[in-house]
């Protein structure tokens, strides 16, 4: 008999299809369906798969009398009950890893995007404007980089920088063992350094708003900054008002505070790129991530060890 599987994140098709090869799968992808199934099925869940952002609550666990696996299908968890689920012996598992190479690609395409100035220029030349009328931009190879958080998609994001030949810096809680990058101890002191501040770190509540006001006063008038982390990281008003006044430069987001609606405040103005956290998505990340849950799911109920524990 397969295992139940309570399924809280939307699936396309053919990762369905894997899942439910090996999973009796109770699928609840919108808030409606999961108050639901957690009702009527919470008694046989053995098993949970969801995202950072739709996460697992303490209370819901509660609800889950039989459950010992959940996976989260990307890196983050910032939204699931750790703590709580490791007082119950619940193993967990992550998808770190597979979906590395996609953000870091779309990271650098958001970078090269605002400050290449690429959709207003794209606009302008629908509307019949050559290039004599509009204003020169910057490069973006030579120029100093700063990445917070140098985990698994920063560490890609210093590669794809090294081949735009650029100066490469970094911040953690911590140096990272074996980095050869200049370590800044500080956000604001990697902002000040830095000519573009990419922000790659876990959300929760321990980076809420790490960059604030005094960051983006540090990145200065000519910076820019890009957000592929979680929204949560960055001070949206704080980010509004420095765009609005000349702060910095510009700003890029895949991932904002009011997902899943697009910031307000950010709408009407021209220096900001946004993506609808399409970040870690592709055909091929995807695939990466189901068949990674499916291998740590394989092995936990085999009583072997799972191949990316939180």
């Amino acid at each position: 008999m397969k295992p139940s599987l309570l399924v809280l994140i939307p699936l396309k098709d053919a990762s369905r299809a894997s899942v439910e090869a090996a999973f009796d799968v109770v699928y609840a992808p919108d808030a409606t369906a999961r108050a639901a199934a957690i009702a009527g099925h919470g008694e046989t869940i053995r098993a949970v798969l969801t995202n950072g952002t739709t996460g697992l609550t303490a209370a819901e666990i509660d609800r889950l009398p039989k459950l010992e696996f959940v996976s989260v299908l990307g890196a983050g968890y910032e939204n699931l009950a750790v703590d709580h689920a490791r007082s119950r012996g619940i193993v967990l598992v992550s998808g770190a890893g597979t979906n590395d190479h996609c953000v870091a690609d779309h990271a650098f395409a958001l970078l090269l995007a605002v400050v290449r100035d690429v959709p207003q220029l794209d606009r302008a030349t629908r509307k019949g404007a050559w290039r004599d009328t509009l204003p020169m931009r910057p490069n973006v190879s030579g120029k100093r980089l700063g990445i917070v958080g140098l985990g698994h998609i920063g560490e890609k994001i210093a590669r794809r920088g090294a081949g735009f030949e650029m100066e490469i810096g970094y911040h953690n809680r911590k140096p990272r063992d074996g980095s050869a990058l200049r370590y800044f101890d500080s956000v604001q002191d990697l902002a000040q350094w830095c000519d573009f501040l990419l922000v790659a770190t876990p959300g929760g509540a321990g980076t809420r708003h790490l960059i604030d006001k005094a960051v983006l006063d540090a990145l200065g008038p000519n910076g820019f900054v890009v957000n592929v982390s979680r929204g949560s990281v960055v001070d949206t008003a704080a980010l509004a008002g420095a765009l609005t006044t000349g702060t910095i430069a510009g700003a890029a987001l895949d991932v904002y505070e009011s997902e899943p609606h697009p910031p307000e405040a950010l709408l009407a103005l021209h220096n900001v790129v946004l993506t609808p956290h399409v970040g870690g998505r592709s055909p091929e990340a995807i695939t990466a991530s189901v068949d990674n849950f499916l291998a740590n799911a394989s092995r936990h109920f085999a009583g072997e060890a799972v191949l990316t524990p939180i």
